[in-house]
C-alpha cells in the first residue's frame, strides 16, 4: 500500500470522523473540505500513476466548485449567527418555515 492511499485514508477519516461527532457547523464544513481534499489527492495520485492528465484537471473544476460552495455556505452561516447567535447545529431544529 502505497503512503499517498494511507495519507488520503487518514484524512478522510479525520473529515468523516469531524462530520460524524462534532456539532459546531463550521467544524462540520471544514470535515467536508478535508474529506473532498483527500479524495483530491487520492485523484492526483492516480493520475500521475497512470500518465494521464484528465484527473488532474477534473481535480481543478472540483477545486474551483468547492470554493463556490464554500463561499456560499459561510454566507448562510453568517445569516444564522446573525438570526440565533449560535452556529450549533442543535440550535436549527428551531428553524421552521
Amino acid at each position: 500500500m502505497s503512503e499517498y492511499l494511507v495519507l488520503c485514508l487518514i484524512l478522510f477519516s479525520l473529515g468523516a470522523f469531524g462530520v460524524l461527532y462534532r456539532r459546531n457547523i463550521l467544524v462540520m464544513f471544514m470535515s467536508i473540505e478535508l474529506m473532498l481534499n483527500a479524495v483530491n489527492l487520492l485523484m492526483v495520485y492516480f493520475s500521475a500513476l497512470h500518465n494521464d492528465q484528465s484527473g488532474q484537471v477534473f481535480v481543478f473544476f472540483i477545486m474551483a466548485v468547492a470554493a463556490a460552495e464554500i463561499t456560499i455556505g459561510l454566507a448562510i452561516l453568517v445569516m444564522i449567527f446573525r438570526h440565533l447567535g449560535s452556529i450549533n447545529i442543535d440550535s436549527l431544529k428551531n428553524l421552521k418555515w
